[in-house]
């Protein structure tokens, strides 16, 4: 499986020549470094939560303007979507196969933030081997200690370098790709990412330090 990072928490995985791509939002778009263009050849998109930084409404039109995927949200997401004039099918808790890939969908609690409502948000656990806990850091996640790979938060109004640690210090996967780092400037994000990397080497867990909009790992 071929996984890639296009700023922020915007990925795409792909498998049997099946690309699926998730929370293309606006932090990825911002600076005109990825084109909604590129994400033509997509087969499926899986949005998590409403929150801008995961939902860019005009840039998913523009996404699917130019290619034939299929939406899944859960259902407040869908609502929003479909205000919009965007079709999404909804995402239940539970088990689903999109394309090649078995998609876990798991509700959590989205980290508290300042005179914020908590979104309805869904967490995923691709294909039995990688865990993406979204903005969440709730305890039953750590119900897939050891998991291949987790998608892990380094940055983020609700969190810091201690609690960001501590979680996957105690999740103990094999390796670490880091997302959520779009908040600031690539010397600040490269700076952080060296950082964790020291931190989870003395663990043996591999943290992969991807910076470039595209760049990605296989596992």
């Amino acid at each position: 499986m071929k996984i890639s990072k296009y700023l922020h928490s915007c990925l795409t995985f792909e498998k049997d020549d099946f690309k699926l791509l998730v929370d293309p939002g606006m932090f990825s778009f911002a600076e005109g470094l990825v084109k909604p263009e590129i994400f033509s050849d997509v087969s499926a998109i899986i949005i998590t939560h409403n929150h801008p930084d995961h939902l860019d409404v005009e840039n998913l039109k523009k996404i699917l303007a130019a290619g034939n995927a299929e939406v899944y949200a859960n259902a407040q997401v869908k609502q929003e979507m479909e205000k919009a004039g965007i079709n999404a099918v909804l995402l239940h808790e539970g088990t689903v196969n999109i394309g090649p890939f078995k998609i876990e969908a798991i509700s959590v609690k989205h980290e508290p933030l300042l005179d914020a409502p908590a979104p309805e948000m869904t967490a995923l656990v691709i294909d039995d081997c990688i865990l993406h806990p979204v903005d969440s850091f709730e305890e039953k996640l750590l119900t897939y200690k050891n998991i291949e790979l987790l998608l892990l938060p380094i940055m983020a109004p609700f969190t810091n370098e201690i609690k960001v640690a501590d979680f996957a210090d105690r999740l103990q996967p094999k390796q670490i790709l880091p997302v959520h780092d779009g908040f600031a400037k690539p010397f600040f994000v490269q700076s952080r990412q060296a950082n964790y990397a020291a931190h989870f080497e003395k663990q043996c867990i591999k943290f992969h330090r991807l910076t470039e909009p595209g760049s990605f790992i296989e596992i």
